[in-house]
């Protein structure tokens, strides 16, 4: 079990593309699914999201890269599935790597600024 008062504060990282275009962790959390389970609507399952919103993220994802991060496979004996394409498979190592870089960046602060909430307020007159 952990310990909710000594964990870090934590860093969510979003990178905007544009005005409207962005890749954060939950884009590349499905990514990590659809890699991990070979199906879109599987990805979905496994982040309580449903089918069609798990599709239209990745039809996002692959428009706003303008390339394919995700390739499907429809029909077949099996039901058809999805892969993620080279592309993909490099869109969510180097946002992990951009993580991992940016957590190691602020670790201090977010250590200092964990003591500073974790500190009791003082109540003026008290």
């Amino acid at each position: 079990m952990h310990k909710t008062e000594n964990k870090l504060p934590a860093l969510s990282l979003r990178i905007d593309l544009d005005d409207d275009e962005r890749i954060g962790p939950g884009k590349i959390q499905l990514l990590e699914q659809i890699r991990e389970s070979g199906s879109i609507s599987a990805a979905g399952r496994a982040m309580d999201m449903s089918y069609k919103r798990a599709w239209d993220l990745v039809d996002e994802i692959n428009r706003i890269c303008r390339q394919p991060a995700v390739d499907r496979q429809t029909g077949g004996k099996n039901g058809g599935g999805a892969a993620l394409t080279p592309f993909g498979e490099s869109l969510v190592a180097r946002y992990r790597k951009i993580e991992r870089y940016a957590a190691a960046a602020v670790r201090k602060e977010l250590a200092a600024l964990r003591i500073e909430i974790g500190k009791p307020k003082k109540i003026a007159g008290r």
